[in-house]
């Protein structure tokens, strides 16, 4: 997968906006205003940041070693780096599923149900 597929797939979410709120090279996708995806744009190769349960990111680093490391500049816990080239298209979409997910399952009530309004 690459950066412009990631990209899309991410927009593609019901309620997901983009923007760049740390500089030009940086970004962020939000779901309902909080983040769920980031990329640096100038990173060779195309990497992405993701958040994930914690157990299931130490098991995905250890199956994906060197692919999927501990979060570049975010939380080591809760937050993983994808290699996009180095790990399957299908896991790729799994993991922004996963994280989408993740921050979803955390919303307000009330934005939960501005988000399924949508």
């Amino acid at each position: 997968m690459n950066i412009e597929e990631f990209r899309e797939y991410c927009l593609a979410k019901k309620g997901v906006t983009e923007s760049f709120p740390f500089d030009e090279q940086t970004l962020v996708f939000k779901v309902m205003g909080k983040m769920f995806a980031l990329t640096g744009l100038e990173r060779l190769p195309a990497q992405v940041n993701l958040k994930c349960d914690p157990d299931y990111g130490v098991e995905l680093r250890e199956k994906y070693d060197g692919a999927i490391i501990p979060g570049y500049h975010m939380s080591k816990v809760h937050w993983n780096t994808v290699i996009l080239d180095q790990v399957p298209p299908k896991l790729v979409t799994h993991l922004v599923d996963h994280s989408y997910d993740l921050v979803v399952s955390k919303l307000t009530k009330k934005l939960k149900e501005e988000l399924k309004a949508l």
